[in-house]
């Protein structure tokens, strides 16, 4: 299922016959790229976490996942905040939050995820993730099941694509994987080039991101040496039984999906990257108390093409779900 976001990595830049290349894609002037959210910091472990929200009431967390961060959702939160108390919080090392001395592993962002969630003061609390994001969402909600009322999710690093058997099963992707997780070779493609950011990112999504949201997306990682958190976030992908922490954290969050009775939001797109037609058919047959909702032509970034549709399925859901 990540074939096509692991070929564009490799130079691909075609998707399910949709040309992604500069000069084609669709212009979005709907879509602001102001950030004018407040925005917040709290103490996490040795560290610091930033935060924009919108809005009062019960907390609704929104997650990100690699390169981006809480800027992902700025178009979001004002929706879901007119009836809740609507957050977007930068994971460590990304984003506005600290930047401390970690190896950056899926483990040390669940830490200081918990971290944040019981610094916040929060018994229970709303998920949304995208990305990793929907990874560490699905896996607090699994190891924290009476703390999470429900959860959404959107393009996440999860089953049933995860873990992999190995790199052949994603084909020709699989040498582009390798290589980012080939010591030295991986460093040069991201402290080097900022691959993440100056080419998978706007990638795929279908405006041009203009000069605004380039920028805030580039400013986390001006320095070559703050982008170790977009390198590691692919080393953790579980792939033949490696990092075998991971195969644990696949393997936990399959099992709450199919075992909990939480209310749960599947939002996607078409064709979608992460999550594909055949990854929603695999959701609606496997997850209880799933509601699907379709908000049209995208790829992985959909939140920079479709944000207010977004908002709306989600505020839509919360209210049905009180």
């Amino acid at each position: 299922m990540f074939r096509k976001l692991l070929a564009a990595i490799g130079g691909i830049t075609l998707v399910s016959g949709l040309a992604v290349a500069e000069g084609v894609k669709l212009p979005r002037p709907d879509v602001s790229e102001d950030l004018v959210l407040p925005r917040s910091e709290v103490t996490v472990l040795d560290s610091t976490m930033s935060f924009i929200e919108s809005g009062s009431g019960a907390p609704v967390l929104f997650l990100h996942g690699n390169p981006t961060s809480a800027y992902l959702w700025r178009n979001v939160l004002p929706i879901v905040g007119e009836s809740h108390r609507a957050l977007a919080v930068d994971l460590i090392g990304m984003g506005a939050s600290g930047k401390p001395d970690i190896a950056y592993s899926f483990d040390d962002h669940a830490r200081y995820l918990d971290a944040f969630i019981d610094a916040m003061g929060w018994e229970s609390v709303v998920l949304v993730g995208h990305d990793w994001g929907a990874t560490l969402a699905w896996d607090f909600a699994a190891r924290h099941p009476e703390r999470v009322q429900a959860l959404a999710f959107m393009e996440g690093v999860l089953p049933p694509a995860f873990p992999l058997p190995s790199y052949e099963a994603i084909g020709e992707a699989g040498a582009a994987l390798k290589a980012l997780r080939t010591p030295q070779t991986g460093e040069a493609m991201v402290f080097e080039q900022n691959m993440f950011v100056e080419q998978m990112l706007p990638g795929f999504v279908n405006r041009t991101l203009g000069a605004k949201a380039m920028a805030a997306y580039r400013a986390p990682f001006e320095n070559p040496s703050d982008r170790l958190p977009t390198l590691q976030w692919p080393r953790e992908l579980p792939i033949a039984g490696v990092p075998e922490q991971n195969v644990q954290v696949m393997e936990r969050i399959a099992g709450h999906m199919t075992g909990s009775d939480m209310p749960k939001l599947l939002i996607y797109v078409e064709p979608g990257v992460a999550t594909p037609a055949q990854a929603v058919g695999w959701y609606k047959s496997n997850l209880p108390e799933l509601e699907t909702v379709f908000v049209g032509q995208g790829l992985h970034f959909f939140q920079e093409d479709h944000p207010r549709a977004i908002g709306l399925a989600i505020q839509d859901w919360l209210r049905r779900n009180r």
